[in-house]
């Protein structure tokens, strides 16, 4: 009964898979993708997508951290995943799910499901290329026009020698709409016997069981749910076991977003810095009333201190 956090690709990176995993709650996390093109990528890409290289692709917290490749040459994706593992990947994981337009029109992540003879060639080609005991494992959703190509896709991973199968409960034209389509990540598991992990529209405890219960899945991957209430992996771990977990107060949330802010000033300049605690304050909005209120005065702000400031502040009022 996994839960995994999902590579949300500008969002998920390394410091809030250190912020999230001390939460408590997830079993695994899955970087950002490493786009891959025609020539070799440098051991320092790598490391910037997935610094946890460096501590045996384990967060902190000791949360193991699979690294995913998107791409669509076989051969290179190959080469890049003997080259994940040499520098430490435990896992590697291939995107065929991504739906960004530009992605898809290089060509690569849900795109690719139009062709599951190419996916094949492409994790079979991963496959071959890294020792028999490290995974490869795949992310996609069930098809890029519609939702028929599930089934193909899946049987192609699983005969490519894929180990896990991720599976969004959306096509691609179907984007992030509600609903999530469970019942036919069902399908797919019930015509594959690779282990298939059901992903999307997972926002609280009740959804949770919901999506286990419909799509027949044990493992679950967790991305905007997570995002929105950084305790959600926690409070699942608690139901599994009969248990009911308070919910993270939002005094709790805003050292969350102090020690994130923190980290990433390491990595990027003020002004990403800001963005990417919008970005995640944005989804905060969703699980805390607080951070509704917060956002008017917060979205303004272009440098880190006063956003942080303005947290704090925004704490103390509340405590008072």
């Amino acid at each position: 009964m996994r839960i995994i956090l999902a590579p949300m690709e500008g969002l998920v990176d390394a410091p809030i898979r250190e912020t999230l995993t001390r939460v408590g709650g997830i079993d695994r996390c899955v970087t950002e993708f490493i786009r891959v093109t025609h020539g070799m990528l440098p051991p320092r890409i790598f490391y910037k997508y997935a610094p946890e290289l460096h501590r045996r692709a384990l967060t902190e917290a000791g949360t193991p951290v699979a690294v995913q490749l998107l791409g669509s040459d076989p051969e290179m994706m190959g080469r890049h995943g003997a080259r994940a593992v040499e520098l430490g990947a435990g896992q590697v994981d291939i995107n065929f799910g991504c739906p960004a337009k530009t992605v898809n029109r290089h060509k690569g992540g849900c795109v690719l499901m139009r062709e599951p003879e190419l996916m094949y060639e492409i994790a079979a080609a991963v496959r071959r290329a890294v020792p028999a005991d490290i995974p490869v494992t795949a992310k996609m959703r069930l098809g890029y026009d519609d939702r028929s190509m599930g089934v193909a896709c899946g049987q192609a991973l699983e005969a490519a020698g894929a180990a896990e199968i991720v599976i969004h409960a959306r096509s691609k034209v179907d984007g992030y709409r509600p609903p999530a389509y469970w019942e036919e990540i069902a399908r797919v598991r019930e015509a594959v016997s690779a282990h298939v992990i059901a992903n999307g529209e997972i926002w609280t405890v009740e959804d949770y069981w919901r999506c286990r219960r419909v799509s027949g899945c044990d493992d679950v991957m967790i991305g905007r749910g997570l995002i929105a209430r950084p305790d959600l992996a926690r409070r699942i771990k608690a139901s599994q076991v009969g248990r009911d977990e308070p919910e993270m107060t939002w005094a709790e949330v805003t050292p969350l977003i102090a020690e994130y802010a923190a980290a990433l000033q390491t990595r990027l300049e003020d002004r990403y810095v800001t963005g990417r605690i919008k970005q995640w304050l944005n989804y905060l909005r969703q699980g805390f009333a607080e951070a509704e209120e917060l956002w008017p005065r917060a979205r303004k702000l272009r440098e880190v201190a006063p956003m942080i400031a303005c947290l704090e502040e925004a704490r103390c009022e509340r405590a008072a």
